[in-house]
C-alpha cells in the first residue's frame, strides 16, 4: 500500500482498514491483539457512523435560510475538499502562497492589471485587514501600533443608512466612523483625516448615494473606496463588477455561494492596498490581524472553489432552485388558506425565494411555525422576515430530496394549526 496516495472521503475508512492490516502484518501481532484498544480506536472511533454531529449530540439542519454563517455558510464542493487534502500534505511559505493565489485569482476574474486578491479568514477579516493596510501602508511602526492611530489618518466615511453590525471590523482599527446622508454631507465630511469611504452593498437601496456614484466620488476626492459585498454572489459578474466601477478594495465571503471553505473570504483590489493588507494579517506577528489566520488548505481551497464557481451553468442552477420551491409550493398550497409567492432579492442571496402566507384559518404565527420546524430531527430552518410577519425560504442550499421533506413538514405543521 502507498501511504502517500491521495485520500478521498469515500476511501478514507477503506484506507484506514488497509493501513491497520499492513501495520498488523508488519509487526506480526497475534490475532488476539487485533482487538486492542488502539486498533479498536482506529476502526471504531469518532466519525465511524458517518454523522459526526449526531455522535456529538448536535442536531443537523435542513437549510432553507440560505448562506448564513450561523448555519455554517454553505457545503464545500468535493473538488474543494480534495485539493485542500492535497494542500495539507506539504509545508509552504504562507505569504508566498498568498501572493501566488492572489495572482491566480486575479487572472481567473480578469481583473484590471493593477488589481490582485488576498484570501482572508472571511469577508469580515477582509474588511479589517483591508482598512488596516490603508491606514498603515507598509510602515512597520504603524502596523505594530494599531489601533493607536498616532501619525495616521483616523476617519472613515459611511452613509448613515449603511451602518450595521459588521462595521465593528472597521472600528476595531481605531478609526472614527463619520456618518453622512447625502452628497452635500459627503463633500463636507472629506478632510485631511479621511482614510477611506466605506460602502455596504446590501444597503444600496437605503442610501441616497448609490453604489456606482460612491466609487466615482472616491476618485473625485482621491479617497480609497471599500465595498462590503460579502454575500453578493450570485450573480457571478459581481466578482469583477465592483472593480470595474472603480472600487479600490472589495470584500467577498468565500464560504457562501462560491462554496469554498467556510473560514475563507476574498479581499480584491489594488495591488498596493492588497499587499498592505497582507502585512497587517496572519501569519505576520504583532499585527492587528494576527488572529485572523487562514491556513494553506483554505487558500488553495478558495482558488479551486472560484474555478468551479466560474465554470458552473448558473442559468441551469437557477431553474433547479426555482423547481425546488415549486415542489414546496405545490404541497403547502393544498392547505386551505395558504398561499405562496416567488421573488428574487435585488442584493445578497440573489436567488429564487418563496413566501408562504396564510389567513385566519391557521391559528399559528410564522414564528411559531418556524419554531416547530426547528424542533425536528433534522431541524428545518426557514426565515420569518425582519418583523416575523411571513414564512419564507430559498432553496439553493438544499440537498437533493430536501425540498420534498420541507414540503411535507411545513404542510403537516400548518394542518396541525388549522381551525
Amino acid at each position: 500500500m502507498n501511504i502517500s496516495a491521495k485520500w478521498t472521503r469515500r476511501g478514507f475508512m477503506t484506507g484506514i482498514s488497509s493501513l491497520t492490516a499492513m501495520i498488523l502484518g508488519a509487526r506480526k501481532l497475534p490475532a488476539s491483539n487485533a482487538s486492542s484498544p488502539v486498533i479498536d480506536g482506529a476502526v471504531k472511533g469518532f466519525g465511524q457512523t458517518g454523522n459526526v454531529y449526531e455522535e456529538l449530540g448536535v442536531t443537523t439542519v435542513i437549510n432553507g435560510q440560505g448562506t448564513m454563517t450561523m448555519l455554517g455558510g454553505s457545503l464545500m464542493r468535493p473538488e474543494v475538499e480534495s485539493v485542500m487534502a492535497l494542500a495539507g500534505q506539504h509545508f509552504v511559505n504562507i505569504p508566498e502562497l498568498e501572493v501566488a493565489a492572489g495572482k491566480r485569482i486575479a487572472e481567473m476574474l480578469k481583473l484590471p492589471a493593477d488589481y490582485s486578491a488576498l484570501v482572508t479568514s472571511g469577508a469580515a477579516a477582509a474588511m479589517l485587514s483591508g482598512l488596516a493596510g490603508i491606514l498603515t501602508k507598509d510602515n512597520p511602526q504603524f502596523i505594530r501600533q494599531l489601533p493607536d492611530l498616532t501619525g495616521m489618518k483616523s476617519e472613515v466615511i459611511i452613509q448613515k443608512s449603511h451602518r450595521n453590525a459588521f462595521d465593528h471590523q472597521l472600528r476595531a482599527t481605531g478609526i472614527r466612523l463619520v456618518e453622512v446622508v447625502d452628497r452635500d454631507d459627503l463633500r463636507k465630511a472629506v478632510n485631511e483625516k479621511t482614510a477611506m469611504m466605506h460602502f455596504t452593498n446590501f444597503a444600496n437601496a437605503a442610501g441616497q448615494i448609490k453604489v456606482e456614484e460612491w466609487a466615482k466620488f472616491g476618485k473625485e476626492y482621491r479617497v480609497p473606496t471599500f465595498i462590503d459585498a460579502a454575500a453578493d454572489t450570485p450573480p457571478v459578474s459581481h466578482l469583477w463588477d465592483y472593480a470595474t466601477m472603480g472600487y479600490d478594495l472589495i470584500a467577498f465571503s468565500g464560504g457562501k455561494a462560491i462554496r469554498g471553505p467556510q473560514c475563507a473570504g476574498l479581499l480584491v483590489g489594488r495591488k498596493d492596498l492588497v499587499s498592505y493588507a497582507l502585512l497587517n494579517n496572519s501569519p505576520h506577528e504583532d499585527t492587528l490581524g494576527r488572529s485572523q489566520k487562514v491556513g494553506k488548505e483554505e487558500i488553495v481551497g478558495m482558488v479551486k472553489a472560484l474555478e468551479c464557481y466560474l465554470q458552473e451553468d448558473h442559468e441551469a442552477l437557477n431553474k433547479e432552485w426555482q423547481h425546488r420551491l415549486e415542489v414546496v409550493s405545490s404541497e403547502v398550497s393544498k392547505v386551505p388558506g395558504v398561499t405562496t409567492k416567488f421573488f428574487v432579492p435585488d442584493i445578497a442571496n440573489h436567488v429564487p425565494h418563496m413566501e408562504i402566507r396564510w389567513d385566519k384559518r391557521i391559528s399559528a404565527t410564522p414564528k411559531e411555525i418556524n419554531a416547530a420546524l426547528r424542533k425536528g430531527k433534522p431541524a428545518i430552518v426557514l426565515s420569518t422576515g425582519e418583523e416575523g410577519e411571513v414564512l419564507s425560504l430559498n432553496s439553493f442550499m438544499l440537498q437533493p430530496g430536501e425540498d420534498r421533506i420541507i414540503a411535507n413538514a411545513v404542510a403537516a405543521v400548518l394542518k396541525a394549526h388549522a381551525a
